[in-house]
This record gives structure tokens, C-alpha cells and sequence, in this order.
């Protein structure tokens, strides 16, 4: 069976696909026996190490807190994030100087600036320049970080998902009379958000991850500071590491699980809902169609 992108691989193929899969699963059977052997005999996982994770204290006094504080920054980054990303993405299409040019050195200069140095210097701003109290700061400095840098991304990738739709979709719109910011809102910005979807879910992902960076520079409580003074509580440096890793990695996957089922949801409502005529549901409109073309007749 032949495929329109690519050729169905033969019986050559198929053994050779079979064998760099087994292969590639010894490699990493070898792999994961050999992190094993390596944390045994640095006596890493001895059960004293693990215990404190069976306990509530661990939970309810440092992972759960840490993660808390986790999910606020992410969702407030997010929430600003994305429309004011929208915002700068389509004014980056502006056909106005005035707008456009602004929008794009906005974007570029923020683009370019790594996120680590944009928390940094929120955190001295709020420090030096506001009222921002020292438990707040950490969590302010992170958020507005995590917002001009991901606004930023974000706005590059609305704007690749509007051109990346046909011309013909706003050429039609202008053709009816739809002025511009008609033709954005009602056509182009739905469509494009489903090709969008994938790279914000990918940034939305940067985002949560990107959390950690604060609570490594600027003592912000989240759920990687947290673990570290855990770490320091009960001497599990690498199964507290291991543990919060999880987190994240089921943290991130229920995420982009979500964005699959919306991506999914969004594609299924775009779809047609005609009915399917069958046979005797064409002769009856070819029939009324002669039986029309007949009346026209007679009356002239």
C-alpha cells in the first residue's frame, strides 16, 4: 500500500526497521540498567532515601507548597501571555507604520533577551522602583520574565499561523466587503488556531519549566526550591531530584494531553455536517427539478 507522502516500506525495510528497533530498546534496557547499578552502589537507593516520600510531612510541608506556587506563576504568565502575544502578532501585521514597527521592536528586543536576565531585572525594578513587598517580589520578578519573553515568542507564532493560511481566505473576505479587523477576528484567527496550536502548547510547556529559574536566582518558592531544602532536611539529593522530575514530566504531559483533546475538538467542529445524499435522494431532486423546469413551461 502506497502512500501520498511517502512509499509502505518493504520486506527489506521492514526487517531493517525491525531489527533498529530492537536494537534501539537493548540500548536502552542497557542504559537504564546501568543508571540503576550506578545509583545502587553509591547507595542512593536505599530505602532510608525514599521513606520520607511515603510521609505526608514531605508532601504537605515542601512538594506541595513548591508546586502550588509553581501552578500560580505558570497560570499568570499564561493568562497574560497569550493574549497580549495575539495582540503583538497582529499588530506585527498591521498595515499602519505607526503600529507595525513599534510591535516589531517590541517583539525583537524581548525575543532576544534571555528569560533569566528578564527576571533579574524585574526583580531590581521592583526592588528599587515600586512598593512590592520582599515575599511578593520573587513571584512578581518571575511572572513579568515569563510574560515579556513568552508574549514575545507567542506573537511570532500567531503571526506564522495567520500567513501560513491561503491569500484566497482574505482576498474572499475583502471581495464581500469585510474590513480588515472583520476579516482577522471572524476568519482568519479561527482558522489559524488550530495550526497554531502545537507551538503554544510547546511555549506553554516552556513556561511551566521556566518557573524553576526563579526559585534557583531569586529564592522564589516553587516546587525545584522547595526540593532542595527537602534535600537538605533528609540528605536525598538524587531522589528528591528524581521525584520532582516526575512531577513536572506528569505535570507537562496533562497538559499537552489537554491541548491534543482541544486540538481534536476544534478539528471535528470545523468539519462538514452535511447530510449525504444517497441514490433515491438524487432522483427525487432530479425529479422535482424536471417537475419545476415542466411548471415553468406551461405558465409561459
Amino acid at each position: 500500500m502506497t502512500s501520498v507522502l511517502y512509499d509502505a516500506p518493504g520486506p527489506k525495510a521492514k526487517r531493517r526497521n525491525l531489527i533498529f528497533s530492537v536494537v534501539f530498546f537493548v540500548l536502552l534496557a542497557l542504559l537504564l540498567w546501568w543508571v540503576w547499578q550506578v545509583l545502587d552502589d553509591k547507595g542512593q537507593l536505599e530505602w532510608s532515601l525514599w521513606k520520607p516520600f511515603t510521609t505526608s510531612d514531605a508532601w504537605t510541608t515542601y512538594l506541595l507548597p513548591g508546586l502550588a506556587d509553581t501552578l500560580k506563576a505558570a497560570a499568570l504568565a499564561i493568562v497574560i501571555a497569550l493574549p497580549l502575544g495575539a495582540v503583538l502578532g497582529i499588530a506585527r501585521m498591521s498595515d499602519h507604520r505607526w503600529v507595525r514597527i513599534p510591535a516589531a521592536v517590541v517583539v525583537e528586543f524581548f525575543r532576544a533577551i534571555p528569560v533569566l536576565l528578564l527576571m533579574l531585572f524585574a526583580n531590581e525594578f521592583f526592588a528599587r522602583s515600586t512598593d512590592v513587598t520582599s515575599e511578593d517580589r520573587p513571584l512578581y520578578a518571575v511572572v513579568t520574565g515569563l510574560v515579556l519573553y513568552n508574549a514575545s515568542v507567542l506573537a511570532e507564532v500567531v503571526r506564522a499561523g495567520i500567513l501560513a493560511l491561503p491569500k484566497g481566505q482574505s482576498e474572499a473576505a475583502q471581495a464581500i466587503g469585510l474590513r480588515k479587523s472583520q476579516t482577522m477576528s471572524s476568519i482568519l484567527l479561527p482558522q489559524a488556531v488550530t495550526v497554531m496550536l502545537p507551538a503554544i502548547v510547546s511555549q506553554l510547556v516552556v513556561i511551566v519549566k521556566d518557573t524553576a529559574l526563579g526559585g534557583v536566582m531569586l529564592g522564589f518558592t516553587e516546587l525545584l526550591n522547595s526540593r532542595g531544602t527537602l534535600a537538605a532536611n533528609y540528605a536525598n539529593v538524587i531522589p528528591s531530584f528524581i521525584v520532582v522530575a516526575v512531577i513536572f514530566i506528569v505535570l507537562n504531559f496533562i497538559l499537552t494531553s489537554f491541548a491534543s483533546w482541544l486540538e481534536g475538538r476544534l478539528r471535528r467542529s470545523k468539519r462538514s455536517t452535511g447530510a449525504v445524499l444517497g441514490p433515491e435522494d438524487v432522483d427525487d431532486l432530479n425529479a422535482a427539478e424536471v417537475g419545476g423546469m415542466h411548471g415553468t413551461g406551461a405558465e409561459k
